[in-house]
């Protein structure tokens, strides 16, 4: 996917431990974890503003995206 999570990035150029964040922003260590490693498909634009704002960042700062041009194709109704 192209699509690429970059908390990992942010958490330690700020010093913060995941286990505090995940505690201030409300999710557990393991949902955390999982978003830290894009092993999620998707995340609710809650705890994405959570985040930002925990972190004082925006959400480029969090997800960057690598351009495809499988994305401009038609998506197949059986992924959704």
């Amino acid at each position: 996917m192209p699509i690429r999570v970059t908390l990992d990035e942010l958490i330690v150029r700020k010093g913060i431990k995941a286990r505090d964040l995940a505690a201030q922003v409300g999710l557990s260590e393991t949902q955390l974890s999982l978003f830290r490693s894009g092993k999620v498909k998707g995340i609710r634009f809650r705890t994405l503003a959570r985040l930002c704002a925990a972190l004082g960042c925006r959400p480029r700062d969090l997800l960057d995206y690598d351009f495809d041009a499988a994305d401009l194709e038609p998506a197949d109704r059986a992924e959704d």
